[in-house]
């Protein structure tokens, strides 16, 4: 791991799926993610908003369509 890395703030990103992720501060989203809970932060700090808020992996779409069955 670079130097760089540990320099860097992060934003924690979210997608349509509510698929979690994190993404430099100082670039502009990727087309379908936005910007979901803490960030600009530290990259662990990220990670751990994650951590605590990502409780189902699962896509939302799969998560859907087990609740439905």
């Amino acid at each position: 791991m670079s130097d760089n890395m540990n320099d860097t703030d992060y934003q924690v990103v979210l997608n349509d799926e509510e698929q979690y992720s994190i993404w430099p501060a100082y670039r502009a989203l990727p087309a379908g993610w936005r910007a979901a809970g803490t960030g600009p932060a530290s990259r662990q700090a990220c990670l751990d908003y994650i951590e605590s808020h990502w409780v189902d992996m699962r896509p939302r779409g799969l998560r859907d369509d087990a609740a439905r069955q």
